[in-house]
């Protein structure tokens, strides 16, 4: 069984994403629960793609169980899908355990496949998000009860290639993190190591002290494109990103 990260009633994340110009639906398969932006409805691909590769996942758990539960890197055991070696890589590149990319790895595997539909996607999931737009997009940073919360966005541009924006919490949701941040926002190429990472800077957040070593530690994985780390009233920035008051 594949677990969403995030599970609170009311998903103040799916308000993450300013500016699209798209249309927006949502899709829901078991526990995965996306929240999609496409130049035109495409709820029946989506579905169809959430199935195909939750079932890679889920067959790859069936044979290996402990790809569920480790919390530490997954040596590579046997052939598997491109969705699970991502997910094997991306956790050997930030020291976690493979699932800590579970979220990332199907939103970026189902925005890839209804880029064959739409030219502009967006695709979140737990407030992990795949975006690949032709306009200039604004992401908000949430960050629950933080007074920051909400407050800055990140501006992209139109991009060439996809992105990765994924968040990590240690106070949010349900999904597992050894650290206190109210979030830790880390973009890369990839969504799937987007979402390992922020897991992993994530953990080694327990104040606002830590904020530095953590972006210093994160800015050296192999992908990482810039970091936003926020505890409380405090926030730490790494990478070209250009962060921007969020206009109420």
């Amino acid at each position: 069984m594949i677990k969403s990260k995030t599970k609170y009633k009311k998903r103040l994340y799916r308000d993450l994403v300013k500016g699209s110009g798209l249309c927006s639906f949502k899709v829901v398969v078991k526990e995965t629960d996306l929240f999609v932006h496409a130049q035109k409805p495409l709820s029946d691909l989506t579905k169809e793609l959430i199935i195909r590769f939750r079932g890679y996942i889920e067959s790859y758990i069936s044979r290996q169980p402990a790809f569920a539960q480790t919390l530490i890197p997954w040596p590579e055991k046997g052939p598997g899908s491109p969705i699970i070696r991502d997910m094997i890589e991306a956790s050997q590149k930030a020291g976690v355990g493979p699932m800590a990319s579970v979220a990332g790895a199907i939103a970026e595997y189902v925005g890839k496949g209804l880029l064959k539909n739409s030219d502009q996607i967006i695709v979140e999931n737990g407030g992990d998000l795949f975006i690949k737009v032709s306009r200039p997009i604004i992401v908000g940073l949430y960050a629950g009860k933080s007074p920051l919360s909400m407050r800055l966005g990140i501006k992209f541009q139109p991009n060439k290639n996809p992105l990765g924006v994924c968040t990590s919490s240690g106070r949010i949701g349900h999904s597992m993190s050894m650290g206190k941040s109210d979030a830790v926002c880390v973009v890369s190429n990839s969504c799937c190591l987007a979402d390992a990472a922020a897991t992993a800077i994530g953990n080694l957040v327990q104040s606002e002290k830590d904020i530095q070593h953590a972006i210093g530690f994160g800015k050296k994985i192999d992908g990482v494109a810039g970091i936003v780390v926020i505890i409380e009233k405090e926030m730490g920035i790494w990478g070209n990103l250009d962060v921007v008051p969020l206009i109420k």
